[in-house]
């Protein structure tokens, strides 16, 4: 059992235990500071968790990128979300407000969420694999990724999403360890440990695209195939299963 469950598991029991004083004849009831430092304690571990990986993330000096960012970008959303966004790093909006997907890719992202598929966008958990941006929005170095992927990995382990959408090939590379292109990677499941993983385009690219509109409608498409995948997989529609002939193949952790 993880501690984040076996702790809420003894907030259960205490307010259970509370709950049944309280319909009987007991006039009053008598609590330890413990105890109600315990039910004071408004946030759960997970969030505590996340704060306290924010802090150290803040701090990190692991590769040179720390000497040129504003400020890192650790995640934003709900820390119990059932689907994680994975992108690969931060832009100059993002530098600058500390969030992620707050440039124009991450105003396609928020329409992909909020028209598309029909949540919020604090329904979701958005993050990338580096938290600092690379100079000039060049793409993150393979030593960049190998400093900054187990601060994901432990977002990861603590939010424990149901499934993980991998925006573009470095996100996707990252969670299952292979060196395929975003356009193999794409339409069907992959695993990161047990988690479905779905491969898709990163929003930044479909805006490239603007200016061959036929390309755009049809890369635009590719992605919403995907999206739909991932929105059967959260209505119980589909169940991902792994290609019997690459069985394992992501299986990494």
């Amino acid at each position: 059992m993880k501690h984040q469950d076996l702790w809420q598991e003894i907030l259960s029991d205490v307010r259970s235990i509370l709950t049944d004083l309280a319909k009987s004849n007991a006039k009053t009831v008598s609590l330890s500071p413990e105890t109600v430092a315990l039910l004071s304690h408004t946030t759960d571990p997970t969030v505590n968790a996340l704060k306290e990986l924010e802090q150290v993330v803040s701090g990190c000096t692991k590769c040179p990128l720390y000497a040129t960012r504003t400020q890192t970008v650790f995640g934003t959303g709900n820390p119990h979300a059932r689907l994680m966004f994975v992108g690969e790093a931060p832009g100059a909006d993002e530098d600058r407000q500390g969030e992620p997907f707050v440039g124009a890719a991450g105003q396609l992202l928020t329409q992909i969420i909020q028209k598309g598929m029909k949540l919020k966008r604090s329904d979701v958990y958005i993050c990338n694999v580096l938290k600092c941006r690379p100079p000039n929005n060049r793409d993150p170095r393979t030593d960049e990724i190998e400093q900054c992927r187990d601060y994901l990995f432990q977002q990861i382990e603590w939010i424990r999403p149901e499934v993980i959408c991998a925006l573009g090939a470095h996100a996707a590379r990252t969670l299952l360890r292979v060196q395929d292109s975003t356009s193999r990677l794409r339409g069907k499941w992959h695993f990161y440990g047990t988690i479905p993983v779905r491969v898709t385009y990163h929003p930044s690219y479909l805006l490239r695209c603007k200016d061959d509109k036929v390309k755009e409608r049809e890369e635009k498409r590719k992605v919403w195939e995907d999206i739909q995948a991932i929105m059967r997989f959260l209505n119980g529609e589909e169940i991902p299963s792994r290609d019997p002939i690459n069985d394992g193949t992501y299986l990494w952790q």
